[in-house]
């Protein structure tokens, strides 16, 4: 994943509040619950030295109820909440942070890969598209001809032309939905395009798609635009196409990273990160993790000894986690992230390299 949406906090001095809580609303006593679990990490923010006017605003935002979600991962810096991300699931720990930089990570952890991508459900009469590629979903309706939809079946001298007619309609109708498809796969980049509907629409569609379009395309046999469908098998298909590129393009990184160039535990990825050759980030997913580094102002400035930061002119170098040091340097140089299940280095730290 790429963390370009997150360096607009990099360019603020900090210090950072960086609270995860769990805010589901399901039951009657939710809102107590909430608001209890919030005043014990309020708490451990005060001990730690975040200013009151500063928390104060989180407690507001975690408390709303327009607000509600399972859980929630706020940053809050100066005297302002810098960003937050209703999380789709209760966070895995509940964090009450005052440090010099967000802590970022477990929020991407939790969010996971971002696959942009497609879903098509397709029928005679057009199609409907959901775009996805983080944030918010978009939805399109495509229909380029109404009538004749259906052959009548009826006989006589006209049956033949109502047929070619009702054909025409279905084919200008593929090929309008295949040429959106088309726009809206190359405008976010689309990894997958997930395709559904009727099977003679879906072969039509294929066929107009461009090479590169086409070959993204997975087919999803269950899903359709009838009114009442059951979207749950269409959404179940989807998730499994996604979750099967995700497996893919994290052995095919694994095998680069084996290949090299690469850098290997802490010290050393966190010198390629300084110099700018880190291409893909490698991250063991581990919540327990609270390894050091130390930094210095700049987004870049990161290293296993406080010293390389001083050889670097850094007056003075803090020490922070590190994979809050990782988060900043990945968005900062344009590198990416990936997190993995198991990688052989002794850090669970690891990086394929540019050059």
């Amino acid at each position: 994943m790429r963390l370009d949406s997150l360096r607009h906090l990099y360019e603020r001095r900090g210090p950072f509040i960086s609270v995860y809580l769990d805010t589901a609303r399901t039951t009657e006593d939710a809102a107590s619950a909430v608001e209890l679990r919030w005043r014990r990490l309020d708490g451990e923010l005060a001990k730690a030295g975040a200013p009151p006017e500063l928390r104060e605003p989180v407690g507001e935002l975690v408390n709303d109820p327009v607000e509600a979600a399972p859980g929630r991962a706020v940053f809050a810096e100066g005297s302002s909440v810098a960003l937050t991300e209703s999380l789709a699931a209760p966070p895995r720990r509940e964090i009450a942070r005052w440090s010099p930089l967000p802590h970022v990570m477990p929020m991407l952890a939790q969010r996971g890969e971002t696959v942009p991508h497609l879903q098509v459900l397709a029928d005679h009469a057009g199609a409907d598209v959901i775009i996805s590629c983080g944030g918010p979903k978009r939805e399109l309706s495509v229909e380029a001809a109404d009538w004749p939809i259906q052959k009548t079946g009826q006989g006589g001298w006209s049956q033949t032309r109502y047929e070619r007619d009702a054909e025409e309609t279905w084919r200008r109708n593929a090929v309008a939905t295949a040429e959106v498809i088309d726009k809206e796969s190359h405008g976010i980049g689309a990894e997958v395009i997930v395709l559904a509907g009727e099977p003679q629409t879906r072969h039509m569609i294929m066929e107009a798609l461009g090479k590169d379009t086409a070959g993204r395309v997975v087919v999803a046999e269950r899903g359709s635009r009838a009114p009442g469908s059951a979207n749950e098998p269409f959404q179940a298909e989807v998730d499994r196409a996604l979750a099967a590129w995700v497996r893919k393009g994290g052995a095919a990184l694994l095998a680069a990273y084996q290949a090299g160039p690469y850098a290997t535990g802490l010290a050393e990825t966190a010198r390629a990160l300084r110099e700018g050759r880190v291409r893909t980030l490698l991250l063991r997913d581990d919540p327990s993790a609270d390894a050091t580094l130390w930094i210095g102002p700049e987004g870049n400035q990161l290293a296993a000894d406080p010293g390389e930061l001083s050889d670097l002119g850094v007056e003075l170098p803090m020490e922070e986690r590190a994979d809050a040091a990782l988060a900043r340097a990945v968005a900062v140089t344009g590198a990416e992230l990936w997190f993995v299940p198991e990688l052989d280095s002794p850090d669970g730290v690891g990086a394929v390299l540019r050059f």
